[in-house]
């Protein structure tokens, strides 16, 4: 995949990774980014730094397809988040109700697998968002602040393991640990609530 295409769609959560996104791809030369912006969710800062915006409701498959389809965006990205307490409120349309219904567990994993098999359905792939965020990402290693003490290290190994845990039976990816101790572990409360919990 190369990271200089022509046409990019954008379906933008919450937070500020979709708005780097934009500005990245667009200094990487795409031509044309295309971005699907949930009403209450995605920062309206993200209607200057792409060519269109499509505002739909959390739930509205078939409209945030069709914001792709009718405008001839074949490869798309996913960033940011959707707040899980607006989960709970979904009105979903025919085709989101249908994708929904074919689900036997509800969660991130099957959930976002879902969209990307019903964008694919209709010739749009989904596609990694991390060509044309290389420049950010930080390399190995230490990064800033204050290095660990030797008791911080061990935290940071057992919190590693109880995380990917917690990942792999799509409970969370957070865990805050203290002295060997799991102080809060992720669930569908999301991460900020975990780490306010974790202290």
């Amino acid at each position: 995949m190369s990271s200089t295409a022509e046409s990019i769609g954008i379906i933008a959560g919450n937070r500020s990774l979709p708005l780097l996104f934009a500005r990245q791809a667009r200094a990487a030369g795409v031509k044309r980014l295309v971005a699907v912006a949930f009403e209450g969710e995605t920062d309206p800062a993200i209607a200057a730094l792409v060519d269109e915006v499509v505002w739909v409701k959390v739930g509205q498959l078939a409209k945030m397809i069709a914001a792709f389809t009718d405008r001839g965006v074949k490869q798309c990205v996913m960033l940011g988040q959707i707040a899980p307490k607006n989960l709970y409120h979904v009105r979903p349309d025919l085709r989101g109700m249908a994708v929904l219904f074919k689900l036997k567990e509800r969660n991130a994993h099957t959930i976002f697998g879902a969209i990307a098999d019903e964008l694919q359905k209709d010739g749009v792939e989904l596609i990694e968002a991390t060509p044309w965020l290389q420049p950010l990402m930080p390399g190995a290693g230490f990064q800033l602040g204050r290095k660990l003490s030797a008791e911080q290290r061990e935290d940071v190994a057992y919190g590693f393991g109880i995380a990917k845990e917690i990942s792999r039976l799509e409970i969370g990816q957070l865990v805050v640990v203290k002295a060997g101790t799991v102080l809060a572990v992720e669930g569908f409360e999301g991460t900020d609530k975990c780490l306010a919990r974790g202290g």
